[in-house]
Protein backbone atom coordinates (compact mmCIF):
# COMPACT_ATOMS: atom_id res chain seq x y z
CA UNK A 1 0.00 0.00 0.00
CA UNK A 2 3.13 2.51 0.92
CA UNK A 3 4.59 1.41 -2.38
CA UNK A 4 1.49 2.12 -3.88
CA UNK A 5 0.62 5.60 -2.33
CA UNK A 6 4.63 6.82 -3.51
CA UNK A 7 3.39 5.65 -7.00
CA UNK A 8 0.26 7.72 -6.94
CA UNK A 9 2.60 10.55 -5.32
CA UNK A 10 5.26 10.65 -8.04
CA UNK A 11 2.37 10.49 -10.56
CA UNK A 12 0.33 13.69 -9.69
CA UNK A 13 3.82 16.06 -8.53
CA UNK A 14 5.39 18.26 -11.05
CA UNK A 15 8.71 17.90 -11.39
CA UNK A 16 9.22 21.94 -10.72
CA UNK A 17 6.83 24.98 -9.99
CA UNK A 18 6.81 28.19 -11.56
CA UNK A 19 6.77 31.37 -9.11
CA UNK A 20 5.55 34.46 -11.57
CA UNK A 21 6.10 37.33 -9.73
CA UNK A 22 7.49 41.44 -10.57
CA UNK A 23 10.93 39.94 -9.92
CA UNK A 24 10.76 37.85 -12.41
CA UNK A 25 9.39 33.82 -13.48
CA UNK A 26 11.99 31.17 -11.64
CA UNK A 27 11.29 27.67 -11.38
CA UNK A 28 11.35 26.11 -8.27
CA UNK A 29 12.21 22.30 -8.27
CA UNK A 30 10.33 20.01 -6.65
CA UNK A 31 11.05 16.88 -4.56
CA UNK A 32 9.49 13.74 -3.05
CA UNK A 33 11.11 12.68 0.43
CA UNK A 34 9.20 9.61 1.76
CA UNK A 35 5.95 10.09 0.35
CA UNK A 36 5.40 14.19 0.78
CA UNK A 37 5.83 16.32 -1.82
CA UNK A 38 8.09 19.59 -0.67
CA UNK A 39 9.90 22.34 -2.10
CA UNK A 40 13.26 24.19 -0.72
CA UNK A 41 12.04 26.88 1.72
CA UNK A 42 14.90 29.87 0.71
CA UNK A 43 14.41 28.87 -3.09
CA UNK A 44 10.05 29.20 -2.74
CA UNK A 45 10.53 32.91 -0.37
CA UNK A 46 13.05 33.98 -2.40
CA UNK A 47 11.45 33.62 -5.42
CA UNK A 48 8.70 35.40 -3.83
CA UNK A 49 10.82 38.25 -2.93
CA UNK A 50 10.43 37.55 1.11
CA UNK A 51 12.62 35.90 3.66
CA UNK A 52 12.47 32.99 5.47
CA UNK A 53 14.36 32.20 9.41
CA UNK A 54 14.44 28.98 11.00
CA UNK A 55 13.99 29.68 14.94
CA UNK A 56 14.59 26.91 17.16
CA UNK A 57 11.28 24.29 16.09
CA UNK A 58 10.06 26.96 14.15
CA UNK A 59 10.45 28.27 10.30
CA UNK A 60 8.84 32.17 10.23
CA UNK A 61 8.34 32.72 6.61
CA UNK A 62 8.31 36.24 5.44
CA UNK A 63 6.62 37.91 2.53
CA UNK A 64 4.03 40.54 0.95
CA UNK A 65 5.10 42.08 4.38
CA UNK A 66 3.30 39.82 6.57
CA UNK A 67 4.54 36.37 9.05
CA UNK A 68 3.30 32.77 8.18
CA UNK A 69 5.24 30.66 10.93
CA UNK A 70 5.92 26.54 10.35
CA UNK A 71 6.38 24.17 13.48
CA UNK A 72 9.12 21.64 12.33
CA UNK A 73 8.09 18.57 12.22
CA UNK A 74 3.99 18.39 12.76
CA UNK A 75 1.61 19.79 10.17
CA UNK A 76 1.07 22.81 11.68
CA UNK A 77 1.52 26.62 10.65
CA UNK A 78 0.59 29.79 11.82
CA UNK A 79 -1.09 32.89 9.96
CA UNK A 80 -3.14 36.10 10.88
CA UNK A 81 -2.96 34.95 14.72
CA UNK A 82 -4.62 31.56 13.53
CA UNK A 83 -3.15 27.99 14.07
CA UNK A 84 -4.31 25.82 10.90
CA UNK A 85 -3.62 21.86 10.02
CA UNK A 86 -1.63 20.65 6.84
CA UNK A 87 -1.33 17.41 5.42
CA UNK A 88 2.14 16.53 6.04
CA UNK A 89 4.95 18.53 8.00
CA UNK A 90 7.48 20.89 7.10
CA UNK A 91 10.89 18.71 6.51
CA UNK A 92 14.58 19.56 7.86
CA UNK A 93 17.74 17.76 6.18
CA UNK A 94 20.90 19.26 7.85
CA UNK A 95 20.54 23.01 6.80
CA UNK A 96 18.02 22.64 4.55
CA UNK A 97 14.27 23.39 5.26
CA UNK A 98 11.44 21.90 3.01
CA UNK A 99 7.71 22.62 3.01
CA UNK A 100 5.17 20.96 1.90
CA UNK A 101 4.01 21.22 -1.93
CA UNK A 102 0.52 22.33 -0.24
CA UNK A 103 1.87 25.47 0.39
CA UNK A 104 2.36 26.17 -2.73
CA UNK A 105 -0.75 24.88 -4.11
CA UNK A 106 -2.97 25.69 -1.18
CA UNK A 107 -1.54 27.91 2.11
CA UNK A 108 -0.35 30.68 0.64
CA UNK A 109 -2.81 31.05 -2.30
CA UNK A 110 -5.24 31.17 0.57
CA UNK A 111 -3.60 33.02 3.50
CA UNK A 112 -2.56 35.67 0.70
CA UNK A 113 -5.99 35.31 -1.48
CA UNK A 114 -5.53 39.03 -2.70
CA UNK A 115 -2.40 38.25 -3.76
CA UNK A 116 -1.20 34.45 -5.04
CA UNK A 117 -3.16 32.07 -7.37
CA UNK A 118 -2.02 28.89 -8.12
CA UNK A 119 -2.55 27.77 -11.63
CA UNK A 120 -2.94 23.72 -11.18
CA UNK A 121 -2.39 22.99 -15.14
CA UNK A 122 0.31 25.38 -15.83
CA UNK A 123 1.71 24.09 -12.35
CA UNK A 124 2.61 28.05 -11.58
CA UNK A 125 2.15 30.24 -8.26
CA UNK A 126 1.41 33.89 -9.72
CA UNK A 127 1.66 36.97 -7.94
CA UNK A 128 -1.42 38.41 -9.64
CA UNK A 129 0.85 41.95 -10.07
CA UNK A 130 3.42 39.77 -11.92
CA UNK A 131 5.63 40.99 -15.02
CA UNK A 132 8.28 39.32 -16.48
CA UNK A 133 11.88 41.75 -16.09
CA UNK A 134 13.20 42.13 -19.24
CA UNK A 135 16.69 43.69 -18.01
CA UNK A 136 17.18 47.22 -18.34
CA UNK A 137 17.80 47.95 -21.65
CA UNK A 138 18.96 51.85 -23.01
CA UNK A 139 15.70 53.43 -21.89
CA UNK A 140 15.64 57.11 -21.86
CA UNK A 141 16.76 59.22 -19.04
CA UNK A 142 13.77 60.90 -18.31
CA UNK A 143 11.09 58.06 -18.09
CA UNK A 144 7.80 59.12 -16.21
CA UNK A 145 5.29 56.83 -18.06
CA UNK A 146 3.58 54.34 -14.83
CA UNK A 147 1.58 51.17 -15.44
CA UNK A 148 -2.54 52.42 -15.68
CA UNK A 149 -2.86 50.37 -12.80
CA UNK A 150 -0.72 49.04 -10.22
CA UNK A 151 -0.89 46.37 -7.28
CA UNK A 152 -0.27 49.24 -4.67
CA UNK A 153 -3.79 50.49 -4.10
CA UNK A 154 -2.04 54.07 -4.88
CA UNK A 155 -3.97 56.76 -7.48
CA UNK A 156 -2.32 57.33 -10.89
CA UNK A 157 -0.03 59.68 -11.62
CA UNK A 158 2.58 59.37 -8.67
CA UNK A 159 5.83 60.31 -10.01
CA UNK A 160 9.78 59.60 -8.40
CA UNK A 161 13.11 60.46 -8.85
CA UNK A 162 16.37 57.52 -8.66
CA UNK A 163 19.18 58.96 -8.81
CA UNK A 164 21.96 56.14 -9.29
CA UNK A 165 24.90 58.36 -7.87
CA UNK A 166 28.24 58.77 -9.81
CA UNK A 167 28.98 57.96 -12.71
CA UNK A 168 30.85 58.65 -16.29
CA UNK A 169 34.36 59.71 -14.93
CA UNK A 170 32.67 59.88 -11.40
CA UNK A 171 33.72 56.14 -10.08
CA UNK A 172 32.65 56.93 -7.09
CA UNK A 173 34.55 54.40 -4.37
CA UNK A 174 36.58 51.60 -6.02
CA UNK A 175 34.66 49.06 -4.40
CA UNK A 176 37.36 46.99 -2.66
CA UNK A 177 35.86 43.84 -2.42
CA UNK A 178 33.52 44.00 -5.84
CA UNK A 179 34.48 41.80 -8.86
CA UNK A 180 36.84 43.59 -10.86
CA UNK A 181 36.52 46.01 -12.57
CA UNK A 182 32.96 46.88 -11.23
CA UNK A 183 32.70 49.78 -9.28
CA UNK A 184 29.91 51.98 -7.12
CA UNK A 185 28.58 53.58 -10.35
CA UNK A 186 28.24 50.79 -11.79
CA UNK A 187 26.63 49.17 -9.17
CA UNK A 188 24.43 52.20 -7.97
CA UNK A 189 23.28 51.93 -11.63
CA UNK A 190 22.11 48.47 -11.89
CA UNK A 191 20.24 48.55 -8.43
CA UNK A 192 18.80 51.98 -9.60
CA UNK A 193 17.07 50.36 -12.86
CA UNK A 194 15.93 47.26 -11.01
CA UNK A 195 14.36 49.72 -8.08
CA UNK A 196 12.56 51.50 -11.78
CA UNK A 197 11.30 48.32 -12.73
CA UNK A 198 9.47 47.41 -9.51
CA UNK A 199 8.44 51.13 -8.87
CA UNK A 200 6.71 50.49 -12.67
CA UNK A 201 5.25 47.14 -11.64
CA UNK A 202 3.42 49.10 -8.32
CA UNK A 203 2.16 51.51 -10.43
CA UNK A 204 4.35 54.78 -10.07
CA UNK A 205 6.34 56.73 -12.53
CA UNK A 206 9.85 56.85 -12.40
CA UNK A 207 12.49 59.59 -13.58
CA UNK A 208 15.83 58.68 -13.92
CA UNK A 209 18.54 61.19 -13.38
CA UNK A 210 21.01 58.49 -15.68
CA UNK A 211 20.18 55.46 -16.89
CA UNK A 212 23.49 54.97 -18.48
CA UNK A 213 26.81 55.26 -17.65
CA UNK A 214 27.25 58.92 -17.63
CA UNK A 215 28.25 62.44 -15.11
CA UNK A 216 25.17 64.35 -14.09
CA UNK A 217 26.44 67.66 -12.08
CA UNK A 218 25.65 67.21 -8.48
CA UNK A 219 23.55 70.28 -8.52
CA UNK A 220 21.38 69.06 -11.63
CA UNK A 221 20.56 65.76 -10.03
CA UNK A 222 17.79 66.98 -7.74
CA UNK A 223 16.31 69.43 -10.13
CA UNK A 224 14.81 66.10 -11.96
CA UNK A 225 12.59 66.16 -9.09
CA UNK A 226 10.24 68.81 -10.72
CA UNK A 227 6.95 70.42 -8.92
CA UNK A 228 5.10 67.34 -10.48
CA UNK A 229 7.72 64.85 -8.87
CA UNK A 230 6.49 63.41 -5.24
CA UNK A 231 10.06 62.84 -3.83
CA UNK A 232 13.73 62.14 -4.83
CA UNK A 233 15.52 59.23 -3.81
CA UNK A 234 19.43 58.50 -4.43
CA UNK A 235 21.65 55.49 -4.48
CA UNK A 236 24.42 55.32 -3.05
CA UNK A 237 27.14 52.72 -1.71
CA UNK A 238 29.45 53.64 1.61
CA UNK A 239 33.06 53.09 2.30
CA UNK A 240 35.77 53.63 4.67
CA UNK A 241 39.29 54.77 4.43
CA UNK A 242 41.90 52.44 5.33
CA UNK A 243 42.78 52.06 9.03
CA UNK A 244 42.66 49.21 11.92
CA UNK A 245 39.14 46.84 11.65
CA UNK A 246 37.89 48.94 8.40
CA UNK A 247 37.12 45.81 6.40
CA UNK A 248 34.58 44.91 8.92
CA UNK A 249 32.27 47.11 9.04
CA UNK A 250 29.19 46.81 7.51
CA UNK A 251 25.27 47.82 7.23
CA UNK A 252 22.69 50.21 5.20
CA UNK A 253 22.21 53.42 6.62
CA UNK A 254 19.36 56.46 4.97
CA UNK A 255 20.31 60.23 4.89
CA UNK A 256 18.40 63.20 4.70
CA UNK A 257 18.93 66.59 4.58
CA UNK A 258 20.54 68.67 7.62
CA UNK A 259 23.46 69.49 9.80
CA UNK A 260 25.36 66.25 10.63
CA UNK A 261 25.20 65.27 14.12
CA UNK A 262 28.07 63.33 14.52
CA UNK A 263 31.68 62.99 12.70
CA UNK A 264 30.87 59.97 10.85
CA UNK A 265 27.95 61.71 8.98
CA UNK A 266 29.71 64.02 8.16
CA UNK A 267 32.67 61.93 6.90
CA UNK A 268 29.97 60.21 4.66
CA UNK A 269 28.22 63.60 3.12
CA UNK A 270 31.92 64.76 2.26
CA UNK A 271 33.29 61.88 0.51
CA UNK A 272 29.83 61.67 -1.37
CA UNK A 273 30.72 65.89 -2.36
CA UNK A 274 33.76 64.96 -3.40
CA UNK A 275 31.99 64.22 -6.64
CA UNK A 276 32.22 68.05 -7.56
CA UNK A 277 36.05 67.46 -8.49
CA UNK A 278 34.59 65.87 -11.60
CA UNK A 279 32.80 68.86 -12.62
CA UNK A 280 34.03 72.29 -14.16
CA UNK A 281 34.53 74.83 -11.54
CA UNK A 282 31.19 76.83 -12.73
CA UNK A 283 29.18 73.88 -11.80
CA UNK A 284 31.69 73.53 -8.69
CA UNK A 285 31.19 76.97 -7.10
CA UNK A 286 27.24 76.97 -7.79
CA UNK A 287 26.69 73.57 -5.97
CA UNK A 288 29.07 74.85 -3.05
CA UNK A 289 26.55 77.92 -3.04
CA UNK A 290 23.41 76.26 -2.88
CA UNK A 291 24.61 73.89 -0.18
CA UNK A 292 25.26 76.58 1.96
CA UNK A 293 22.50 78.52 1.24
CA UNK A 294 20.04 75.27 2.01
CA UNK A 295 21.98 74.44 5.34
CA UNK A 296 20.91 78.00 6.41
CA UNK A 297 17.12 77.71 5.20
CA UNK A 298 16.73 74.08 7.21
CA UNK A 299 14.49 75.66 9.28
CA UNK A 300 11.97 77.19 7.10
CA UNK A 301 12.48 73.15 4.97
CA UNK A 302 8.59 72.10 4.61
CA UNK A 303 9.69 68.94 3.59
CA UNK A 304 12.50 67.67 6.17
CA UNK A 305 9.93 66.31 8.22
CA UNK A 306 8.67 64.11 5.32
CA UNK A 307 12.36 63.71 4.35
CA UNK A 308 12.81 61.93 7.75
CA UNK A 309 9.54 59.61 7.19
CA UNK A 310 10.53 58.88 3.90
CA UNK A 311 14.27 57.58 5.43
CA UNK A 312 12.57 55.43 8.59
CA UNK A 313 10.59 53.28 6.00
CA UNK A 314 13.56 52.81 3.80
CA UNK A 315 15.59 51.28 6.67
CA UNK A 316 12.60 49.62 7.95
CA UNK A 317 11.83 48.08 4.55
CA UNK A 318 16.02 47.19 3.61
CA UNK A 319 15.99 45.25 7.70
CA UNK A 320 13.92 42.71 6.20
CA UNK A 321 16.17 41.55 3.68
CA UNK A 322 19.91 42.83 4.52
CA UNK A 323 21.74 40.93 6.47
CA UNK A 324 24.68 43.85 7.14
CA UNK A 325 22.86 45.33 10.26
CA UNK A 326 20.98 48.55 10.30
CA UNK A 327 23.10 51.71 10.96
CA UNK A 328 19.93 53.97 11.21
CA UNK A 329 18.54 57.08 9.80
CA UNK A 330 21.22 60.07 9.91
CA UNK A 331 21.22 63.49 8.73
CA UNK A 332 24.12 65.43 6.81
CA UNK A 333 24.52 67.82 4.34
CA UNK A 334 24.65 65.99 1.04
CA UNK A 335 24.69 68.16 -2.07
CA UNK A 336 23.08 66.34 -4.51
CA UNK A 337 19.59 66.50 -2.05
CA UNK A 338 20.02 70.38 -2.31
CA UNK A 339 18.16 71.42 -5.00
CA UNK A 340 15.28 68.28 -4.69
CA UNK A 341 12.46 70.91 -3.77
CA UNK A 342 10.47 67.85 -2.42
CA UNK A 343 10.88 64.76 0.33
CA UNK A 344 14.44 63.51 -0.49
CA UNK A 345 16.58 60.77 0.69
CA UNK A 346 19.96 59.30 0.33
CA UNK A 347 20.61 55.88 0.53
CA UNK A 348 24.24 53.87 1.74
CA UNK A 349 23.46 50.32 0.44
CA UNK A 350 26.20 48.86 2.03
CA UNK A 351 30.36 48.82 2.50
CA UNK A 352 32.09 48.06 -0.69
CA UNK A 353 35.13 47.66 1.82
CA UNK A 354 33.54 45.06 3.83
CA UNK A 355 33.13 41.28 1.83
CA UNK A 356 29.83 40.23 2.83
CA UNK A 357 28.09 43.37 1.89
CA UNK A 358 30.26 43.35 -1.34
CA UNK A 359 28.43 40.07 -2.07
CA UNK A 360 25.04 41.47 -1.32
CA UNK A 361 25.57 44.81 -3.36
CA UNK A 362 26.83 42.58 -6.16
CA UNK A 363 24.55 39.54 -6.42
CA UNK A 364 21.46 39.98 -9.09
CA UNK A 365 19.30 37.95 -6.57
CA UNK A 366 19.99 40.69 -3.46
CA UNK A 367 20.17 43.37 -5.82
CA UNK A 368 16.65 42.89 -6.64
CA UNK A 369 15.44 42.39 -3.50
CA UNK A 370 17.33 45.62 -2.05
CA UNK A 371 15.49 47.57 -4.66
CA UNK A 372 11.92 45.64 -3.72
CA UNK A 373 12.11 46.77 -0.63
CA UNK A 374 13.48 50.53 -1.12
CA UNK A 375 10.25 50.11 -4.02
CA UNK A 376 8.08 48.59 -0.91
CA UNK A 377 9.44 51.93 1.69
CA UNK A 378 8.34 54.38 -1.08
CA UNK A 379 5.13 52.67 -1.90
CA UNK A 380 4.28 52.98 1.71
CA UNK A 381 5.37 56.68 2.12
CA UNK A 382 2.67 57.86 -0.57
CA UNK A 383 0.16 55.31 1.16
CA UNK A 384 0.60 57.63 4.04
CA UNK A 385 0.86 60.85 2.11
CA UNK A 386 -2.61 60.00 0.39
CA UNK A 387 -3.95 59.33 3.79
CA UNK A 388 -2.88 62.84 5.18
CA UNK A 389 -3.52 64.75 2.50
CA UNK A 390 -6.85 63.37 0.99
CA UNK A 391 -5.34 63.70 -2.28
CA UNK A 392 -6.68 62.39 -5.53
CA UNK A 393 -5.75 64.58 -8.28
CA UNK A 394 -2.21 63.87 -10.41
CA UNK A 395 0.15 66.73 -8.69
CA UNK A 396 3.31 65.87 -6.67
CA UNK A 397 3.21 66.64 -3.00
Amino acid sequence: MTGLLALLVALHTPGSVTVASVRGEQRVPVRVIGETPVVSARALVTALGGTVKRQDEWVDVFIARQQVRFLVGAPYLVANDRTESMVSAVLVEGDSVYLPFQVVSEVLPRVFRDRYRYEVEKQRLVDTGWQLVKGPGKAAVADNTAATKGTSGLRRGHLVTIDPGHGGQDPGNPGQFFPRGLREKDVTLQVGLLLREELKNRGVGVRMTRATDTLIALGDRGRYCTEKCDLFVSLHINSLPRRSGYTEVRGFETYFLAEAKTEEAERVAKMENESLRFETEAEAVTAERGLDFIMRDLALNEYLRESARLAELVQDNLGEVHDGGDRGVKQAGFMVLTTARRPAVLVELGYSTNRQDARVLTDRASQRRLAGRVADAIVDYLREYERKTGSKSAEGG
